[in-house]
């Protein structure tokens, strides 16, 4: 089933942009003779700018805000501008944005400890103003170009050949296509929050500057490809969005680790924290049994002693069981998280990560579980070997 809704999306996506270049001939000719756009422009219009917004929308939603208040001639139609285009919105919002572009730029020579706050900081930014605009921007923009692509005297929906010119078919558009724009910068901006956690994530500067210049690129090529031709911008942000249809799991999963994270460092959860005798939340550490790595469910052990994972697909889909292999298992000490490995001889391997709350709790998640101990893992395990290679102190027998 998977396999056939991916390749109807390829074809639909290739339908899609022959029909762009296509119909790229009669845009030009109606330009020429000074009427008005067909419908299609503004499926075009509303598709780059869902993408564009969805992938930096602070920066997208106050430059379609401050577009629209410098366009507004009279002050009747500054008063009839949507919430985001008035100046107490976007210049705060502005200003936001230059000091996050000087955090990137002066910011460069910043340890990385020193850095790390601020880029969680943009990362709670980026997740909030994304839901935010998911829910209050995008229906007002798609009802705000309809409307600008309909004053032509023209149908909507171009049905005149039927006889139903005369029909209004208003709340068909708005029933149908409003709905499809929210999931799809849903989408786009899943992908664009899992860049954000990487940036969080990532203990090296050089990688945190190749992601954000990836993804100022990108932000640039929608709009730069929207402003040559409407159509070009529209087939190039339908190939974002079918590249973030396909990692959409993978993308949820790492914005909820990255969420799990932020908040307990930031409320020092850890204090508060205590495990569970029973069950625990925690992250599956890698792909088991076509259970993709990052799923975020509890820990138990059952009736038999197996120790048993329950999760929700989506965190709210009917929950699943993994069962995981009998085995020796310990708790490993990282240096900002610790996990669960499976040991088999010299070898480990992560089966489970714990948030940071769990950090210091080691020797309890081993005694709930049965676990065989504890040891080093990671960053700390690396540390533990360096030092030893300078220790005076005998090896005890």
């Amino acid at each position: 089933m998977k396999k056939l809704v991916s390749v109807l999306i390829v074809l639909i996506a290739v339908a899609g942009i022959l029909y762009a270049f296509k119909a790229h001939a009669a845009v030009q000719a109606q330009a020429t003779a000074k009427t008005t756009p067909p419908p299609g422009v503004q499926i075009a219009q509303t598709l780059s700018m869902i993408t564009g917004v969805a992938i930096s929308p602070l920066l997208g939603v106050s430059a379609v805000g401050c577009y629209q208040y410098c366009k507004a001639d009279t002050d009747e139609q500054k008063a009839k501008l949507p919430w985001f285009a008035s100046p107490v919105f976007w210049v705060p919002a502005f200003l936001v944005l230059g000091l996050c572009f000087l955090k990137d730029t002066a910011g460069i020579a910043l340890p990385t400890v020193a850095k790390k706050p601020l880029d969680a900081i943009e990362t709670i930014e980026h997740k909030i103003s994304g839901l935010v605009a998911t829910g209050a921007f995008v229906p007002i923009m798609v009802n705000i170009i309809h409307e600008a692509n309909s004053t032509g005297g023209q149908p909507t929906l171009s049905l005149s050949s039927l006889g139903l010119a005369a029909m209004d078919f208003h709340w068909l558009y708005d029933v149908l296509v409003t709905p499809v724009a929210m999931i799809a910068f849903f989408i786009v901006f899943l992908a664009s929050n899992a860049i954000n956690i990487l940036i969080l994530l990532s203990p090296f500067t050089t990688v945190d500057t190749a992601l954000k210049t990836f993804r100022t690129t990108v932000l640039a090529s929608v709009a730069g490809s929207a402003y040559i031709n409407p159509w070009l911008g529209a087939a190039w942000a339908l190939i974002i969005l079918i590249i973030s249809y396909f990692i959409a799991g993978w993308s949820f999963r790492l914005s909820h680790f990255g969420l799990v994270f932020i908040w307990e460092f930031f409320t020092l959860g850890k204090r508060r924290f205590k495990p569970d005798a029973k069950e625990n939340n925690l992250f599956l550490g890698r792909k088991t049994q076509k259970v993709p790595t990052r799923t975020f469910g509890r820990l138990s052990r059952n009736e038999q002693g197996e120790l048993v994972f329950n999760y929700h697909p989506w965190l709210v889909l009917p929950r699943r069981t993994l069962v995981l292999p009998a085995g020796n298992y310990e708790t490993g000490r990282g240096l900002f998280y610790s996990e669960i490995i499976h040991v088999e001889g010299d070898s480990t391997r992560t089966v489970f990560l714990l948030p940071p709350q769990y950090r210091g709790h080691e020797e309890e998640i081993a005694n709930i579980y049965h676990f065989t101990g504890t040891r080093d893992v990671g960053l700390r395990a690396a540390w533990a070997w360096f030092k030893s290679l300078f220790s005076t102190k005998p090896a005890t027998a």
